[in-house]
C-alpha cells in the first residue's frame, strides 16, 4: 500500500510540474493576455493547409496544388503586415479555393503588376461565403487585431453574396467568423490563443495536410440553352420600377452600404468597388440591381469603381464552372479588365 502511495504522489507530482510547465509556456508564449489577440474569431481561416486535387475544366484534367490561410487568416504564404498596401475583399468568388492561388483573379492581378514592372501587391483576404456585412465585420474583429496593418487601398468585390439576405447560423458565420455555440466559443478560443496548439497545428499542417478530391465541380446543365446577358441587354430586360419585394431588398443592402461607408469614414484607406457577373451575366434581377445600386453608392460617394458588369461584354462557355464560380480561364479573363481599368 505504501507503495502505491508513493507512485501516487510521485505521478501527482510530475502531473503538477508538467500542469506548471505548459501554464507557464502559454502565458509567456501565448496570446491569451495579448491586446491584439483574435478572441473567437477567424479561428477557422487560420493557420490553414489543404491540399486539393481538383478537375472542373471540362478536359478531365487534374490538378493537385496547396490552399494555405496565414497566421492572419489572409491566403498565401505569411507576410509582415506593414508591408500589406492592398487587400482584396470578397466572398468565394475572390478566395477561389477550388484552383491554385496564382490563376485566382487576385493571383493573375499580382502577376500582371510583376509583368509590368509595377511595384504592387495584392493580399487576398476573401473567405467564403461573405458579403457586405462580413466586409464591415471585418474591420471589427479582424484587421483591427492585427499589429501594424495600415492598407492604403482595399478592393470590396462584391454583389454576388448580396443578392440574397439570408440569416441563418450557417450565413452569419460566414460574415462575422464565429460560433454562437458556448462550447464552440471555448474551443475557438482556446484554439487561437494556445501557443501549444499553434505549433501542433503548423506540424499537422506540414506532415499530415488534408487531402480534398473533388472531380465534379462542373454543372452538366449549366450551359443548356445558353445565352450571355450584357449590360445593355439587361437594362432593356429589367425593370427599374420597383415591387414591395425589391423595396424591403434595396432597402436592407442600402443599409448594409451605409454600414459599411460609416467604417470607410473612420479608417485611413481608398476603397476601391468592383461590381460582378454571375455565367449568364446580368440574366438575373437581383444581380442587376445588386450593381446598380452599388455603383449608385460609390458614385454617390466619390468612390472609385470598376463596373465589371458593364466592362464584360462577352463570357463564354467553360469560363465558370457553376453559376457563381470562375474556372481558371474566366479568372484570367476578369482580371484582366479589372488591371486595364484600375485607378489608383
Amino acid at each position: 500500500m505504501n507503495n502505491i502511495t508513493k507512485y501516487l504522489k510521485v505521478l501527482f507530482y510530475n502531473l503538477l510540474i508538467f500542469v506548471f510547465l505548459v501554464l507557464f509556456i502559454e502565458i509567456i508564449f501565448g496570446y491569451w493576455f495579448k491586446e491584439n489577440n483574435f478572441g473567437i474569431h477567424m479561428r477557422a481561416e487560420r493557420n490553414k493547409v489543404s491540399k486539393f486535387n481538383v478537375s472542373h475544366h471540362g478536359n478531365g484534367e487534374k490538378i493537385s496544388f496547396i490552399y494555405k490561410r496565414n497566421f492572419y487568416g489572409f491566403i498565401g504564404e505569411e507576410f509582415n503586415p506593414k508591408d500589406v498596401k492592398i487587400i482584396f475583399e470578397g466572398g468565394s468568388t475572390g478566395a477561389e479555393m477550388w484552383k491554385p492561388e496564382e490563376t485566382s483573379i487576385v493571383g493573375v492581378l499580382n502577376k500582371l503588376f510583376i509583368e509590368n514592372n509595377d511595384n504592387k501587391k495584392i493580399y487576398n483576404a476573401s473567405i467564403n461565403g461573405k458579403s457586405i456585412r462580413g466586409y464591415a465585420y471585418d474591420f471589427k474583429h479582424w484587421f483591427t487585431k492585427i499589429p501594424n496593418l495600415n492598407p492604403d487601398y482595399i478592393i470590396f468585390y462584391l454583389g454576388i453574396n448580396d443578392r440574397k439576405f439570408p440569416d441563418d447560423k450557417l450565413h452569419r458565420f460566414f460574415d462575422e467568423q464565429h460560433s454562437t455555440e458556448t462550447l464552440k466559443k471555448i474551443r475557438d478560443y482556446i484554439k487561437n490563443n494556445s501557443f501549444i496548439l499553434e505549433k501542433v497545428k503548423k506540424i499537422k499542417n506540414r506532415y499530415f495536410t488534408k487531402n480534398y478530391f473533388q472531380y465534379d465541380l462542373d454543372k452538366n446543365d449549366l450551359y443548356k440553352n445558353f445565352e450571355y446577358t450584357n449590360y445593355a441587354k439587361a437594362k432593356d430586360i429589367h425593370s427599374l420600377k420597383f415591387n414591395d419585394k425589391d423595396k424591403n431588398y434595396l432597402k436592407i443592402l442600402n443599409n448594409r452600404l451605409n454600414n459599411l461607408n460609416a467604417v470607410i469614414q473612420k479608417s485611413s484607406f481608398t476603397p476601391i468597388f468592383i461590381t460582378q457577373i454571375k455565367f449568364d451575366g446580368l440574366k438575373e434581377r437581383r444581380m442587376f440591381l445588386a450593381n446598380e445600386t452599388i455603383k449608385k453608392f460609390a458614385k454617390n460617394n466619390n468612390y472609385k469603381l470598376i463596373p465589371l458588369d458593364e466592362l464584360i461584354e462577352e463570357m463564354n462557355k467553360g469560363d465558370f464552372f457553376d453559376e457563381v464560380h470562375t474556372t481558371i480561364t474566366g479568372s484570367k479573363k476578369i482580371a484582366e479588365i479589372i488591371y486595364k481599368n484600375i485607378v489608383w
